[in-house]
């Protein structure tokens, strides 16, 4: 993922608190995924106008960790996501 690129939740995806399980999960037409920690955080900060660039260094400053650490894991999970139609990329 470029550092440029937006991601967003597209139309029918979203972040949802499941209560019987009391875990975050990401819910889209027929499909769920269970979310851990660091999972829910970064999907916590895309909002679909924020830069991929702006959304590491974020979370870099949160959680006090290498932003170089935090944008490699962040584009590997965002990628599988987008891989499996989970999010989209406006480039």
């Amino acid at each position: 993922m470029a550092p440029d690129d937006i991601p967003a939740l597209p139309r029918g995806v979203r972040l949802h608190f499941d209560k019987a399980r009391d875990s975050w999960v990401l819910l889209a037409p027929e499909r769920a995924l269970m979310l851990d920690a660091i999972g829910h955080a970064i999907l916590s900060e895309i909002d679909g106008s924020r830069s991929f660039n702006a959304i590491t260094s974020g979370l870099a400053a949160k959680y006090a960790a290498p932003k170089p650490q935090i944008a490699a894991d962040s584009a590997a999970f965002l990628g599988s996501l987008r891989a499996r139609r989970f999010l989209d990329v406006i480039s």
